[in-house]
């Protein structure tokens, strides 16, 4: 895998995509393998609390027959993480702030997330 050129694809998706305050690629063991977050916040620990709430919306969907979980997205009052399956490997967190048009930001995350998996590959 190439990190530079995945940690590239991530800081062009934060750079040009409107109302993105970070991204992040993570194993599905936690482990950090790109970012472009913002400074505050420690790489290390959104790894693992990313892994943790993919495994625990994993979880949920199959006990409540939803299949397999597509995304996983929370909103609070300053605005969204999303958490989008990329390849058998990772999983691509992504932050917008809360006036981020949903569909726009899904249609941009859609177009990285195929960038980055052709990157793992």
């Amino acid at each position: 895998m190439g990190a530079s050129k995945i940690g590239g694809i991530l800081q062009n998706f934060v750079s040009g995509t409107a109302d993105v305050q970070g991204a992040a690629l993570v194993s599905h063991d936690g482990l950090p393998l790109a970012s472009s977050l913002p400074t505050a916040m420690d790489e290390e620990r959104t790894s693992a609390m990313s892994a943790a709430m993919l495994s625990l919306g994993e979880r949920i969907g199959k006990e409540l027959a939803r299949g397999n979980v597509e995304k996983i997205m929370v909103e609070g009052a300053d605005g969204y993480g999303i958490l989008i399956g990329c390849g058998e490997d990772a999983v691509f967190l992504v932050l917008a702030n809360q006036s981020a048009k949903q569909g726009l930001l899904m249609l941009d995350i859609k177009r990285a997330v195929t960038e980055i998996k052709a990157a793992l590959n």
